[in-house]
């Protein structure tokens, strides 16, 4: 019954900072429970009605009068990843020497979700897996992709797609497919997406946000830059 009384208080909250930017809430009321990290800069919040391709009405997760940030310069840039609409959670990276003046906005509501690319795999070496000799049409469907991925949640969760269990299954294969880092969790970092493995050992992938549209992914880690197709089903 509580989970319920406070999530009709979060609506109504929303209702009135959101929907009628003429009547801000003035109540510093948290609107999110998001772990605040340390050295931080991100402002993290809502998208507010009143914005337009110039200015951003932007709701604090900690409540407070909704703020009007200028976001020209960070469009002309491109660095606002996602459309944003009331109601979305936002990431906004503010110029260092402004108080309201952009340097970019991700969309985390439209980055939440599965986003998935192909994977074609390679031969084995010949000298232990013959392959040459075989027809083309046999090579074609030995050879075909498997869908690698991630996995985003609300929650702040993520999971890899791909490698699938049968892996050992497949070192008898004559084709293998290239190892994946399995993510455990992910967070936004000072405008960075932060991916933290399942394994303690590995080091966390530091990636940035390239493009982000409703199907379409473009990640940029330390090494290379990754695109991916949005997967439905998998918010």
């Amino acid at each position: 019954m509580k989970k319920i009384h406070l999530l009709i208080s979060l609506a109504a909250l929303l209702a009135a900072s959101c929907g009628n930017p003429q009547k801000p809430v003035t109540e510093n009321h948290a609107i999110s429970s998001r772990k605040v990290i340390e050295g931080d800069s991100t402002r993290y919040g809502l998208a507010c009605d009143g914005s337009t391709d110039s200015i951003l009405v932007f709701l604090r997760d900690e409540g407070g009068d909704p703020d009007t940030l200028n976001i020209i310069q960070a469009r002309e840039e491109r660095r606002i990843y996602g459309r944003p609409r009331i109601g979305d959670q936002l990431a906004v990276i503010v110029l260092a020497d402004s108080t309201a003046e952009v340097e970019s906005v991700i969309n985390l509501s439209q980055l939440q979700g599965q986003w998935c690319y192909q994977v074609t795999p390679t031969l084995r070496p010949s000298a232990h897996h013959p392959l040459r000799p075989l027809p083309d049409s046999i090579r074609q469907r030995i050879m075909a992709p498997r869908e690698y991925g991630i996995r985003l949640r609300r929650d702040g969760t993520a999971f890899t797609i791909g490698m699938r269990r049968q892996q050992s299954i497949d070192a008898m294969s004559p084709i293998k497919y290239p190892e994946v880092k399995r993510y455990a969790s992910w967070h936004v970092f000072n405008g960075h997406i932060i991916l933290e493995p399942t394994d303690s050992t590995q080091q966390s992938d530091t990636v940035d946000v390239q493009l982000l549209r409703r199907d379409t992914l473009v990640l940029r880690f330390n090494d290379h830059e990754q695109g991916y197709y949005r997967k439905e089903n998998g918010s």
